[in-house]
């Protein structure tokens, strides 16, 4: 593992937002954590394989490789490292299996530090059921759907274009509502436009 500085658990922050990271850097430390960061995966990789980390908050698209690809290196290197995944409503496929690749959880940028924090205390396999997780999940997909599905005037033809879905498969998505609460309402994830909530 990364050679934290005394008691301090390691963390290696990788997103190629450099404003983002400077702001969030130093939230991270105040919070115990001695953080590490680069820019893209391929900078990342070279620091995890020197020494796995800890903890590691990965954005899922960046400029060359995906964050998938950091994921499950990640995971390779050592199960144990708790890995929260950053992304946006357009990602929500990625975001679902990088769950699937051994991401301890995921949150809609930018997220703050304590949000980060409590995504890494987050055990689907303890408190909360997988289900649950789950139709959180399905909540999630949901909402994004609608959104695009408002922005093309309710015409599923040219939303199933825009997700890159068949129209079958959007029509049965669009006729199981999920039943749980909002997953925003959960506070669980929650949206910020301001980077000033990261601290």
């Amino acid at each position: 593992m990364m050679h934290a500085r005394e008691e301090f658990a390691s963390l290696l922050l990788i997103d190629d937002d450099i404003t983002f990271c400077r702001v969030l850097k130093p939230a991270l430390e105040k919070r115990g954590f001695c953080v590490y960061v680069a820019h893209s995966v391929e900078q990342a990789l070279p620091m995890a394989e020197s020494n796995p980390p800890e903890f590691a908050v990965v954005d899922l698209k960046m400029g060359g490789a995906s964050g998938l690809a950091l994921v499950k290196a990640l995971h390779a290197l050592d199960p144990n490292t708790r890995i929260v995944v950053l992304t946006g409503y357009a990602s929500i496929a990625t975001a679902v299996e990088a769950v699937k690749l051994g991401a301890t959880q995921y949150l809609s940028k930018p997220a703050n530090a304590d949000e980060i924090v409590m995504a890494f205390n987050h055990a689907p396999d303890s408190n909360a059921p997988v289900k649950t997780q789950h139709m959180q999940l399905k909540s999630l997909e949901w909402e994004h759907i609608q959104r695009v599905l408002h922005e093309h005037n309710d015409n599923i033809s040219a939303t199933a274009r825009a997700l890159n879905m068949h129209r079958r498969t959007l029509q049965r998505k669009l006729q199981r509502k999920p039943t749980t609460r909002s997953i925003h309402g959960s506070g669980i994830f929650r949206h910020s436009n301001s980077i000033s909530k990261i601290e």
